[in-house]
C-alpha cells in the first residue's frame, strides 16, 4: 500500500485536487496554503476516523479537538502522540465549548462529526467565524436550518462542504463516468436510499452482548445515546444523503437541474418494538414505548428536467445492507443489487450483464490513479477521497464539489418527508436554494484529471 503521506508530496496532487474539489464554475483562488490548520468538533467513531486519516497527511496540522466525552479526547491525544505530532488544544467542558474553539484565529478549517441536532448550529457558527467548514451527514434537520446554512455562506463567503463519502465510492464513480459518457442515454429514473439494519446500533448499553442491548438515551453508548430518539419522535427520512447524494451528482442537481417536489409515505412501525421484546422481554420499560418512525419510508422526488427519484429509508427491521441504487436511462440501466447492467444494443436482449466488467471498463480516472493511496482509509477507500476533496478545497479556499447548496437540498428531504407523511402523502415543493442560479451553474467536471 502506498503511503498517503507520499500522496500529498507528489506534484500530481494538484491535478487530483482540482478534480476532487473543483471550483471551475467560480474561478480559482490565486493562493494555496501549504499547511492547513484543522480543528475537529466531535471525535466519536466518525471523528476519530477523520483524525486517523488526517494524521496520514503532511499538509495539515491538527490544532484543536473538541468533545464533551473526555475519554474520546484522551483516545485522540494518544493517536496524535503515536503519530509524533504536536498535541492540539482541547475543548469540551460543556456542549457550547466549541464556540471557544472557533475563536482561535489560527484555525483555517473545521470538521464537524457530532450528533445530528448539532450539525447545522455548529456549521453556522463555524462559517460565521470564517472557518472552512466540513459537516457530516445530514447537514440540517429543519428547513430553517437549510436556509440558514445558505444565507450565512452567501453573507460571509465562508464555504461549507457536506462530507458525503458515498459520492466517492468506486462503483458509484464508475457509474458516474458512464453517465457522463452517455452509456445509458437520456436519464429517466433513479432509485436509492439507506437500507441498513441499525437495531443493534440504536440499542446498545455497552454491557449486554453486542447487538443484544435494548437501552438508549442516557443508558446507551455511542449512537444509541442520541440516534434512537429520532425514531421515537420523528416520522420521516432522517438520513437521506448516502443515497441521494450520488444520484443528485449524476443528474446535476443545483447545476442545470433541481429538485422540484416530493411525496413521502411511511409504513407501520413495528421493528424496534419487536427488537426490544425479543431481546429485553415484554416487561422491559422500553417495550412500552411507541415509536413514531415507520419502518420503511418511501419518498418520490421529481426534478426540473423530468427525472424521478425514489428514496428509501429502512433501518428498523432485519435486512442486509444496501443503498438500493438504480440509474436508468433511455438506453439502459445499472442496479447495484445483483451488480447488474443492461445496455441496449450491447447486452443480450432481455438479459442482464454482470456489472463487473462494465465497472472495470469505466473505472473512474481518480480511482485508477489514486486507488492505492486510499487503501485502509475507511469505507472501502472512499473516506480518503472525500477528505482529500475537503482539504484541497480548504487549502485553496474555493467552493468544494459538494457545497452548501447541495447540503441544503439533500438535507431538505428530511423535513419535507415529515411534512408529506403528516399530510397523507401530500406533495411538498422544494425550495430553490440557489435562488435561480441552478439554471446557469455548470456541473463539476468529475472526470477530467488535468486542468
Amino acid at each position: 500500500m502506498k503511503s498517503r503521506r507520499d500522496f500529498v508530496k507528489t506534484t500530481a496532487l494538484l491535478g487530483a485536487s482540482l478534480t476532487l474539489s473543483p471550483n471551475l464554475s467560480f474561478g480559482m483562488s490565486s493562493s494555496k496554503k501549504v499547511k492547513l490548520n484543522i480543528a475537529l468538533i466531535g471525535v466519536g467513531l466518525r471523528g476519530t476516523n477523520h483524525l486517523t486519516n488526517l494524521l496520514q497527511r503532511n499538509d495539515v496540522r491538527i490544532v484543536a479537538i473538541c468533545d464533551i466525552d473526555s475519554k474520546r479526547i484522551d483516545l485522540c491525544l494518544n493517536h496524535i502522540k503515536k503519530a509524533s505530532q504536536t498535541l492540539p488544544k482541547t475543548f469540551g467542558k460543556d456542549t457550547l465549548d466549541y464556540k471557544n474553539l472557533l475563536e482561535d484565529n489560527s484555525i483555517d478549517a473545521v470538521i464537524i462529526s457530532t450528533p445530528w441536532l448539532w450539525h447545522a448550529r455548529m456549521a453556522k457558527d463555524a462559517m460565521l467565524a470564517g472557518k472552512f467548514t466540513g459537516v457530516e451527514v445530514s447537514a440540517a434537520n429543519t428547513m430553517e436550518e437549510c436556509w440558514d446554512l445558505v444565507n450565512i455562506h452567501e453573507r460571509t463567503g465562508s464555504h461549507l462542504m457536506i462530507l458525503e463519502n458515498v459520492n466517492y465510492r468506486r462503483d458509484v464513480m464508475a457509474v458516474l463516468n458512464m453517465v457522463r459518457q452517455n452509456v445509458f442515454g437520456e436519464l429517466l429514473h433513479f432509485r436509492c436510499g439507506y437500507q441498513h439494519d441499525l437495531r443493534f446500533v440504536k440499542f446498545n448499553d455497552g454491557i449486554t452482548p453486542y447487538g443484544k442491548g435494548v437501552e438508549f438515551g442516557e443508558k446507551g453508548i455511542s449512537e444509541s445515546k442520541w440516534r434512537t430518539q429520532h425514531s421515537l419522535l420523528r416520522n420521516g427520512d432522517v438520513y437521506p444523503t448516502h443515497g441521494v447524494g450520488p444520484i443528485a451528482t449524476m443528474c446535476n442537481i443545483n447545476r442545470g437541474n433541481r429538485f422540484v417536489s416530493m411525496t413521502s409515505h411511511a409504513s407501520k412501525a413495528v421493528g424496534l418494538h419487536k427488537y426490544i421484546v425479543d431481546n429485553g422481554g415484554e416487561d422491559h420499560p422500553n417495550a412500552k414505548l411507541k415509536f413514531k418512525q415507520g419502518d420503511v419510508i418511501t419518498s418520490t422526488i421529481e426534478t426540473a428536467n423530468g427525472e424521478t427519484i425514489i428514496v428509501t429509508h429502512d433501518c428498523n427491521s432485519p435486512r442486509p445492507y444496501s443503498l438500493g441504487f438504480r440509474v436508468q436511462g433511455s438506453e439502459g440501466l445499472w442496479e447495484v443489487d445483483g451488480s447488474r447492467i443492461y445496455v441496449e444494443g450491447v447486452s443480450e436482449p432481455h438479459r442482464w450483464d454482470d456489472a463487473k466488467s462494465w465497472l472495470e471498463k469505466y473505472d473512474h480516472p481518480l480511482w485508477k490513479k489514486y486507488g492505492e493511496y486510499a487503501q485502509g482509509s475507511g469505507h472501502g477507500g472512499m473516506d480518503f477521497f472525500v477528505l482529500n476533496a475537503f482539504v484541497e478545497s480548504a487549502k485553496q479556499n474555493i467552493a468544494p464539489p459538494l457545497d452548501v447548496y447541495d447540503a441544503a437540498a439533500w438535507s431538505a428531504i428530511t423535513p419535507l418527508s415529515e411534512l408529506s407523511i403528516e399530510n397523507n402523502g401530500e406533495p411538498q415543493d422544494f425550495p430553490d436554494f440557489t435562488r435561480g442560479l441552478w439554471v446557469t451553474r455548470k456541473p463539476y467536471d468529475w472526470i477530467k484529471d488535468d486542468h
